[in-house]
């Protein structure tokens, strides 16, 4: 072979190799920036129907993005059933037929997609009567959903008061002019207990942290389930003791939050379910003070402890419900019950178990 003929080829040659060597350092570099563009942890644009099988507990099913935007009419306000701090919860009806609740998460719930899985393979395991069941969850770029069972009677706090100006499509069962009478109040206390029992039972106790009207769910038959129980950051067995950010909700929250010691525990659990045991049958929220007898504002809490003081028990009670469901005797013992969950110091309360004793023993 000619020596300039030599030359030209591997001239060619060197000029291929270079080209092919580009392409492959383009792509990656690309591939690498499409990446970096995703939130930390971000599932893929795309998403496709799978699930997640945990040992007996069940299977967390992977619902495709598409089928919830459908099922949702694109989220739209008008299928809203409920809000909080976590996200907003839509009611949807899934092409298989299947009416649940979809709850979009905020954006700044999870650090990434890999721990918002990781979570969700943990709250599938969670079985009990009086918890919300979770069924699936979808995730595509920073969009974060979770998939529950729908539950006939909205939240709680839809029966004591009148949200149906700010929340549409709740309570679809409930009749003009419809209360809870003092039985079924009662029903949901000691549902709510059972289930606050459980979460603290588990080997990994789950603390709660949030427990109030809006986050108890109430099926066709008035049983409780317990809702929105601290997602990420309570479930890991390092977190689920200590906090060092403040969770829940003003008037609900143990008195230590205001003095700074935000340590998550059952008993702060139980202090807030005390609260929510004055507020089921008053119904007065705690959070929001309210005109007292002397003129000036007063919370929950302090009233229904100096209408106690007054043996005045038949006027702290919700005038929805009928004199003739509930005798004073059953008022002291059901108001007894509540002030030993707000005891202090905290290590004079009960335990969730405790509760549940006395109110079987007292109803």
């Amino acid at each position: 072979m000619e020596p300039s003929l030599q030359c030209i080829l591997v001239a060619f040659g060197g000029f291929f190799l270079f080209l092919i060597l580009t392409f492959a350092v383009v792509y990656k570099c690309r591939k690498e920036l499409a990446r970096r563009r995703q939130p930390p942890g971000a599932a893929p644009a795309v998403t496709e129907l799978s699930s997640v099988t945990v040992g007996e507990s069940g299977t967390l099913n992977w619902i495709h993005m598409g089928e919830l935007v459908r099922a949702t009419r694109d989220f739209s306000p008008d299928l809203i059933i409920g809000n909080g701090g976590f996200g907003v919860v839509y009611r949807a009806k899934l092409s298989s037929g299947v009416h649940v609740a979809v709850k979009k998460l905020s954006p700044d719930t999870f650090q990434g997609f890999r721990e918002f899985r990781a979570e969700m393979e943990t709250l599938v395991k969670i079985q009990h009567e009086n918890v919300v069941k979770i069924l699936g969850y979808s995730a595509a770029g920073s969009n974060l959903v979770l998939i529950y069972e729908f539950v006939e009677n909205g939240s709680l706090d839809q029966w004591l008061y009148d949200t149906s100006s700010s929340i549409r499509d709740v309570a679809v069962t409930r009749k003009p002019g419809e209360h809870l009478n003092w039985k079924t109040r009662i029903k949901i206390v000691q549902g709510v207990a059972r289930g606050l029992a459980y979460l603290h039972s588990l080997d990994t106790p789950i603390i709660h942290r949030d427990i109030k009207a809006s986050n108890i769910l109430l099926d066709a038959e008035f049983k409780a389930l317990i809702t929105d129980f601290g997602f990420a950051r309570l479930m890991g067995e390092s977190r689920s003791h200590i906090s060092t950010e403040v969770a829940g909700t003003m008037g609900y929250m143990p008195p230590a939050y205001k003095e700074g010691c935000t340590k998550a525990t059952r008993l702060g659990d139980v202090y807030s379910f005390g609260v929510l045991m004055m507020e089921i049958v008053t119904g007065r929220q705690p959070n929001i003070p309210f005109r007292g007898e002397d003129g000036r504002d007063v919370k929950l809490n302090r009233w229904v402890f100096n209408m106690m003081s007054q043996k005045r028990y038949i006027e702290t009670i919700d005038s929805n419900i009928l004199r003739g469901d509930f005798s004073e005797k059953n008022v002291i013992k059901y108001f007894a019950i509540a002030s030993r969950c707000l005891n202090m110091p905290p290590d004079t309360r009960p335990t969730m178990n405790d509760v549940i004793g006395m109110l079987e023993k007292a109803f």
